[in-house]
């Protein structure tokens, strides 16, 4: 069936302050540049950037903030048809970063009573996401309530219309009550997941673990729904797992790190980027890796989301 969207993400969808002094600690900060972030928004951005067909669902704080982001979305290129602004006060959140050298960076949040948390499941439509080809889920929308109901609701509609859904783990402790609740409702959607993509200490979040092992955690995930497990390691590069049994490596890429914040959107926008665009898996490692690589060597996450070219030129360089 021909669908109108290449992919469709849900969740946050917030301010980032990035200090635009570096190798300073945040108490001597002073100035901040503004630009939208949140998992799931930054990889509808990337995406589309990228040159898919985008669509996000979420809740933006009725005020100048959610105004901002929507708009960025608009011009990004993101349908924002379903993009819905809170009635009952609550705000965007907020996160300031603090670049003290690129392997000390820090992100100070603003993440209580934020309005994509506050997401309801009335507010979610079976027509829209049926029109996606991908879903993808952000691991943030399941910390609190309505928000969690909402994207079960939404997971449910996804699968039952055909549209595979891609779990991007997104693990932010200060979101959640405990290990425990985590565990339970990661390991909810990332069995009905059809690709799972994280770092090793999310999946050990998920399995509330600690030292987990990656054959262990693909071995139990196909069981069950998932065909394609992405585990990240890092500097170390990356692993694809397949339900067939192969399993492909992806090299990190060398980079002029500013900032270590960014990269895990960008790798994952690129990443199903490359997926929705028939590449092989071991390819769309190759784009993840490069991406994450071009945004860590920037100043923002969002504003730096590369183009295809962009990540082709870094790989054929580094070949």
């Amino acid at each position: 069936m021909q669908k109108e969207f290449d992919v469709i993400a849900i969740g946050r969808a917030a301010i980032d302050l990035n200090a635009v002094e570096y190798n300073r600690p945040m108490e001597e900060t002073m100035t901040f540049r503004k630009y939208v972030g949140g998992s799931p928004a930054n990889i509808a951005i990337g995406s589309a950037k990228m040159g898919l067909n985008v669509g996000f669902i979420g809740k933006l704080s009725k005020d100048q903030h959610g105004n901002f982001i929507k708009k960025y979305l608009e011009d990004a290129g993101v349908d924002t048809s379903e993009v819905v602004f809170d009635d009952e006060g609550h705000k965007s959140g907020l996160a300031f970063t603090e670049i003290l050298s690129p392997s000390e960076c820090s992100i100070l949040m603003y993440r209580d009573l934020v309005a994509d948390l506050y997401l309801k499941p009335e507010e979610i439509h079976e027509d829209y996401i049926a029109k996606a080809k991908y879903f993808v889920v952000s691991g943030t929308g399941l910390a609190q309530s309505p928000s969690r109901e909402a994207v079960l609701k939404a997971v449910a509609f996804a699968k039952k219309n055909g549209t595979k859904v891609i779990f991007e783990l997104d693990y932010r402790p200060y979101t959640w009550k405990s290990a425990e609740e985590t565990s339970v409702y990661y390991s909810i959607v990332a069995k009905q997941a059809d690709i799972v993509i994280g770092t090793r200490d999310e999946f050990d979040v998920m399995e509330n673990l600690i030292d987990g092992d990656n054959q262990k955690t693909v071995n139990e995930l196909f069981k069950f729904e998932p065909e394609l497990i992405v585990i990240k390691h890092g500097v170390e590069g990356s692993y694809a797992y397949q339900k067939d049994g192969s399993v492909i490596k992806g090299n990190a890429y060398k980079a002029k790190v500013l900032k270590t914040f960014g990269a895990g959107d960008s790798y994952a926008a690129a990443f199903i980027t490359a997926i929705v665009q028939g590449l092989t898996i071991e390819e769309a490692l190759k784009y993840g890796s490069a991406s994450a690589a071009i945004v860590v060597s920037s100043h923002s996450s969002s504003d730096a989301m590369p183009t295809i070219p962009e990540i082709q030129k870094l790989i054929a360089e580094q070949s």
